[in-house]
């Protein structure tokens, strides 16, 4: 069975994504740091789930983890990058420490996970690398700017791994949603899953760098 990372697994995006996966057959590893929900998470997908618990602001910790999952659940051919932090602050007042432990949240895990699986993915000839992006990296807005920066230095992370890696047969993408994730509304966590689903499937050779989720656009 082949295995599907999720961190920054939770209720919304992650979950939505995990069932996906989990549809597809996967194994799916669910990372975050509270245990409790995690269990709860897990509980309700199935037997083909498994709960990690993590911070992934702690590298190594991080890389550990990853490691533990494929020795336990087999080669890492899913990695969806879903962790993010919330540090509300404009550019003149925010608190540099802040700023920075925003970024090592939102942007610097990111990469090291993306190290940790590309090896990997390499032997495999195949692998997807999925990056939940967000509206801010294309409007940033000034008072969440470590989140607009993070979110922005996310997306170049994950166009530059696509311009590294494709030729290798690793699909590296962004879901950019562009809107508040929330059930039953044109951001449905559900709906947003299809679009992870729908940069999974290309195949080698026309894989996409982006989808950006905006269905409230209005069209020019």
């Amino acid at each position: 069975m082949a295995t599907c990372v999720v961190l920054g697994a939770g209720a919304g995006v992650g979950r939505a994504v995990a069932k996906a996966f989990l549809g597809r057959g996967y194994h799916v590893a669910l990372c975050a740091r509270n245990r409790e929900k995690l269990d709860g998470l897990c509980a309700e997908l199935g037997e083909n789930a498994s709960a990690w618990q993590l911070d992934v602001s702690n590298l190594e910790e991080l890389k550990t983890c990853l490691a533990e999952i494929a020795e336990k659940h087999g080669d890492i051919e899913v990695l969806h990058f879903n962790a993010f932090s919330l540090t509300p602050g404009r550019g003149s007042r925010v608190d540099a420490e802040k700023f920075s432990q925003s970024l090592g949240v939102n942007v610097t895990p990111a990469l090291a996970a993306s190290q940790a699986v590309i090896p990997a993915m390499k032997n495999l000839g195949r692998g997807t690398i999925l990056f939940t992006g967000g509206g801010y990296a294309l409007q940033p807005a000034a008072q969440v700017t470590a989140l607009s920066v993070g979110k922005a230095a996310l997306r170049a992370l994950s166009q530059c791994l696509h311009q590294e890696l494709s030729s290798s047969g690793i699909h590296v993408a962004t879901v950019t949603i562009c809107g508040i994730v929330a059930p039953d509304t044109a951001f449905d966590p559900t709906v947003i899953a299809e679009s992870f689903l729908q940069l999974h499937d290309q195949p080698a050779g026309a894989f996409d760098a982006e989808i950006v989720f905006n269905p409230a656009a209005v069209p020019v």
